[in-house]
């Protein structure tokens, strides 16, 4: 029979085995772990972003179109599909005139006047709307008003000949006066060197500007496209510049070949009313 000494030495022997037991398979453990190779943080994805190339504007043009109203055809349908911001200039009582006016407000153009001005040459046409020097002021005001509510959609005008009238102070004058009440802008166009029509609208408080470079008064293509070199040199010159043509075969072939170049070469195209000032 065991005596309690007996006994107490077997679970002494017991406790210690099992203490060795644990202290091996932690010591064994912990070799294990110090042997594994470290777990690399997943390290975050680094997105590269493209470099933003800054735009900048080698200039800003505004090309008004003279002389619609005459004609209701492939030109002019072609002119309602320029990718720009272009102004139309509508002679006011032709047969198309009410219907292209309309018409380009809605494909997204701007639509000024084209406003007949007395010249100094023989003219034929636009009897009942031209602006002559010997008028009166009431008959200059009555014409005036007359073509104002023929073109509603019209935000400007500029001068359809008229190097005897934009040389007028007078009739300058009163036409400034009812630009400024209509909240309408006034281009230049520089039929005459003597014109007094930016002045006279500046004086008055009329948002105004002249033209620069003329497109097509030669009507061949590749003086167009001269001409339209011109127009661009000098917007990079001067920030801004502002060409004038005309409703014309050529002028919008060239226009439609050119327009794409001049964008990619990051040159700006805006209406006449961001240039009037």
């Amino acid at each position: 029979m065991r005596t309690t000494s007996d006994n107490q030495k077997r679970i002494i022997y017991i406790l210690t085995v099992i203490a060795l037991a644990l202290g091996i398979s932690q010591v064994l453990m912990l070799r294990e772990l110090a042997n594994r190779p470290a777990r690399e943080e997943p390290k975050p994805k680094i997105v590269e972003e493209e470099p933003k190339i800054p735009e900048v504007s080698r200039g800003t043009v505004a090309i008004i179109i003279d002389d619609f109203g005459y004609r209701n055809d492939a030109v002019s349908e072609r002119f309602l599909k320029l990718d720009a911001d272009l102004t139309y200039a509508v002679i006011p009582g032709h047969e198309h005139s009410r219907s292209f006016s309309s018409k380009a407000e809605e494909e997204g153009y701007e639509v000024i006047i084209h406003m007949p001005l007395e010249s100094r040459y023989k003219t034929k046409g636009e009897r009942e709307y031209i602006l002559e020097t010997n008028m009166t002021s009431a008959e200059l005001e009555s014409r005036i008003n007359k073509v104002l509510d023929h073109l509603p959609e019209a935000v400007g005008m500029n001068n359809h000949q008229g190097s005897k009238a934009s040389e007028d102070s007078r009739v300058m004058g009163i036409l400034a006066t009812l630009l400024k009440s209509s909240g309408k802008y006034f281009i230049d166009s520089r039929t005459t060197t003597g014109t007094v029509a930016e002045l006279t609208m500046r004086n008055y408080g009329v948002p105004t500007n002249r033209r620069h470079v003329f497109l097509d008064n030669q009507d061949d293509a590749d003086m167009i496209k001269i001409q339209l070199e011109e127009l661009f040199d000098k917007a990079e010159t001067m920030g801004t510049a502002i060409g004038i043509g005309h409703a014309k075969l050529n002028t919008i072939a060239v226009l439609e070949e050119e327009i794409p170049k001049r964008k990619a070469q990051g040159f700006d195209f805006v209406f006449a009313s961001e240039v009037a000032n």
